[in-house]
């Protein structure tokens, strides 16, 4: 039996023909990165290889000083006798999935990644292959999300209550690629304007830098000290929940944006008005369907809901199994 193409170690996913790692969670000499969010993209490793849309947000996750190796979506790159190709991922800006070929045998690895509409970055690109690593988040049939513009447009009417009666309307969302598919999603014109948290305005700037456009913005920390938020709408990190950074706000009304959220009893443990059910991953039909257009014999699951999904498949006749990895931890997307 051939050793897998790619296989966990304790650096992270290990290609030994090619020898490289894909999202490693250690320090390795050749890393290619699927996308920013932190529990793909560390910093340590002696060079990145990673798609040229995302290369301000992956220098701000690595440092300036990384050495950074961009590429173009489907430019095909030789490492030794392996030949290997990124391609959309429709997760976040400069998302990719990892297209890996040795020896007429191709894997993909797919990162994290959604098949809904998102205008912020690249769509989904199906690859077609002998080997799917996938994400499992959202590997539930409960799991089912709403058209963005439904919540949109849900968002915008609760933001226009609140400010109708002089309540800051504060959304939390994760700060990279939540943030800035949510302001690019909402309807104009706007009740009032929007403050960013100081975690999404620097992440917002590295999308306008990249082409993306979103609208007006100022930021919480560059306003004066007796600024009226009653007509506002600020986006904060989940973290900023609770902390003292929220008393400049008078009588807030808070919302979580988040797959999470299509549990009900979420938004209630964690005390938000309302919770709105939007995602930067897949759903559960957009899961099945990815592995269906992908047309791989083997299924490899990561993270989340990865044993629920093997056993799934498993009983309708595919051969799955779940993989280990640390993807999953920084707490970071949903």
């Amino acid at each position: 039996m051939a050793a897998p193409l790619i296989q966990p170690t304790r650096h992270g996913l290990y290609c030994a023909a090619g020898d490289f790692h894909i999202d490693p969670w250690r320090p390795v000499p050749r890393a290619l990165i699927t996308h920013a969010h932190a529990d793909h993209a560390r910093p340590g490793s002696e060079a990145y290889w990673s798609l040229r849309d995302g290369l301000g947000l992956m220098r701000r996750r690595l440092g300036g000083r990384a050495c950074l190796n961009t590429v173009d979506e489907g430019e095909r790159l030789q490492f030794g006798p392996v030949s290997v190709s990124f391609h959309p991922a429709g997760h976040v800006l400069g998302s990719a999935q990892i297209r890996v070929e040795h020896e007429g045998a191709v894997w993909v690895a797919s990162g994290d990644y959604k098949r809904d509409p998102d205008p912020t970055c690249a769509p989904f690109e199906p690859v077609a292959c002998d080997t799917f690593i996938t994400e499992a988040t959202f590997a539930l049939p409960v799991y089912r999300w709403p058209a963005v513009e439904t919540v949109a447009a849900d968002i915008h009417q609760w933001w226009h209550n609140n400010a109708a009666n002089g309540r800051t309307t504060v959304l939390f969302s994760y700060a990279l690629g939540k943030a800035q598919r949510l302001m690019a999603a909402l309807p104009a014109p706007h009740p009032g304007p929007i403050y960013l948290h100081g975690a999404v305005a620097p992440l917002t700037q590295d999308y306008r830098d990249a082409g993306i456009e979103l609208p007006p913005t100022h930021r919480v920390s560059e306003a004066p000290g007796d600024e009226d938020y009653g007509r506002a709408l600020v986006i904060a990190p989940p973290s900023a929940a609770g902390s003292t950074w929220m008393r400049r706000f008078r009588q807030p009304a808070l919302g979580f944006a988040s797959g999470w959220m299509r549990i009900r009893g979420n938004r209630r443990r964690r005390g938000y008005d309302r919770g709105f059910v939007i995602s930067d991953h897949v759903d559960w039909p957009g899961l099945l369907q990815t592995i269906e257009d992908t047309g791989a014999r083997e299924i490899l699951t990561t993270h989340g809901r990865a044993d629920e999904l093997v056993r799934y498949l498993g009983e309708r006749g595919l051969d799955a199994r779940p993989l280990a990895t640390l993807y999953g931890d920084a707490g970071e997307d949903d």
